[in-house]
C-alpha cells in the first residue's frame, strides 16, 4: 500500500467519525460508531460513498445501516469502520456476518472493540471469512472520539466530565451566594449540549436546595433524545425540580460502578464545590470542562470552584492536559484532560 493509499483511507476514515459525531447523544450505552463504504469503482476519487451510523439502541448499526445504503454497490467495495464490528447476536444480528454476506472485499477499522464479546474476535472473523482487514487508521482520534465507551467497557465506570463555571479570578457566585448568570447564554447552550451527550447529570443535595437546578437538555435542534439521568449526593427535597432523581451517598467510586452497571456511559458532574473538591481529590474526573466569563470579583470571599482542601505544595499541585479553548459569546470554555 502507497503513501496514496494511506492518505485515501486517512480520509475516508475521517468521513466515518463525522458520521459517528451525529449520534454522539443517542446511542449509549451502545458506542456511537461511523462507517462509509467505497465501492470499487470510486475507488480512485471518493466520488460515490454510502455512510451510515449507530441508531439508537435496538436499531441498526453503523455497518449494517451503510450496507443498506450501499446495497448491491457494496460488493467489492471498501468498508471503512470506526470501531471493530460486532461479532456475537445481540439486539441485532452479528455485523461481521452482514458484512461477508454483502461481498465486501476489505475492511478497514479504526481500532479494536475492547468489549469482551468482540476484543478482536470481530476482525479474526472477517480475515478467516477472506476478507483484507487493515485495522489502525486514525486510531487516535477514533480512540478519543470512543474514550467514554472504552473506559466504561473496561472498567465498569463511567466517564467522569467535571462541569465548572467561574469568573476570571476563580469564583462561582458572590458572598451572599447570587451567581445567575455567570455565564451567557452561548456557554450556557453549550452546556445543554454537553448534558445532551452524557447518560447522567450530577449534583449534590446542597446544590438542589440552593439553586433548584431542572438539570435537563434544552436544546432546540430538533432532535429526539432521551433526557440524562438525574443523580444527587444525598437527599433532594420531593417537590425539587430535579425529581424524579436517584438519590446515592457513600463512597464515590463505588457509586461510579452503579452508574456503569445501570448503563451510565458518561457523567456529567455539575456540582456543587464540595462535590466537584471530592471528585477532583479523589481523581476520579477524567475531563474538566470550565466556562470562563469576563468577570472578577476582586476578592478572596466569593465561593471558589472548589472546597476543601487542596495541595500543600507546589510539587504536589495537579497538572492535566490541554485539550482546547474555545471562545463561547463573551466567555471561554476551556477542556482539560486529566
Amino acid at each position: 500500500m502507497d503513501d496514496m493509499d494511506d492518505m485515501d483511507d486517512m480520509e475516508h476514515m475521517r468521513r466515518a467519525l463525522a458520521q459517528a459525531a451525529t449520534v454522539r447523544s443517542t446511542t449509549a450505552p451502545n458506542p456511537w460508531v461511523g462507517c462509509v463504504i467505497v465501492p470499487p469503482d470510486s475507488a480512485a476519487d471518493g466520488s460515490t460513498v454510502f455512510a451510515g451510523a449507530t441508531a439508537p439502541p435496538g436499531g441498526l448499526h453503523a455497518e449494517a445501516a451503510a450496507l443498506r445504503e450501499a446495497g448491491a454497490a457494496a460488493r467489492g467495495a471498501t468498508l471503512y469502520v470506526t470501531l471493530e464490528p460486532c461479532v456475537h447476536h445481540g439486539r441485532t444480528p452479528p455485523c461481521t456476518d452482514a458484512i461477508i454476506e454483502a461481498g465486501v472485499a476489505r475492511v478497514v477499522v479504526g481500532i479494536e472493540d475492547p468489549d469482551g464479546q468482540v476484543a478482536g474476535r470481530g476482525v479474526a472473523a472477517l480475515r478467516a471469512a477472506g476478507l483484507e482487514v487493515t485495522v489502525g487508521v486514525a486510531a487516535d482520534e477514533v480512540a478519543e472520539q470512543l474514550a467514554p465507551y472504552r473506559k466504561h467497557r473496561t472498567t465498569g465506570q463511567p466517564w467522569v466530565v467535571l462541569k465548572m463555571a467561574a469568573s476570571l479570578d476563580g469564583r462561582t457566585a458572590a458572598p451572599d451566594g447570587t451567581s445567575r448568570w455567570i455565564t451567557g447564554e452561548a456557554a450556557r447552550q453549550d452546556v445543554h449540549r454537553l448534558r445532551s451527550r452524557s447518560d447522567a447529570v450530577l449534583v449534590g443535595a446542597g446544590t438542589v436546595r440552593a439553586d433548584d437546578p431542572e438539570l435537563t437538555v434544552r436544546l432546540h435542534d430538533g432532535v429526539e433524545r432521551e433526557q440524562p439521568l438525574r443523580v444527587v449526593l444525598g437527599k433532594a427535597p420531593a417537590d425539587a425540580k430535579v425529581q424524579p432523581a436517584l438519590e446515592l451517598s457513600g463512597d464515590l467510586g463505588e457509586i461510579l460502578t452503579e452508574l456503569g452497571r445501570r448503563g451510565v456511559v458518561q457523567l456529567l458532574v455539575e456540582g456543587g464545590a464540595r462535590v466537584a473538591h471530592d471528585f477532583h481529590a479523589a481523581g476520579l474526573v477524567d475531563r474538566y470542562v470550565l466556562y470562563l466569563a469576563p468577570l472578577l470579583f476582586g476578592g478572596d470571599d466569593g465561593h471558589p470552584i472548589f472546597a476543601g482542601p487542596g495541595a500543600g505544595t507546589i510539587g504536589d499541585v495537579w497538572k492535566g492536559r490541554l485539550v482546547s479553548i474555545e471562545q463561547l459569546g463573551e466567555d471561554l470554555r476551556v477542556e482539560v484532560a486529566a
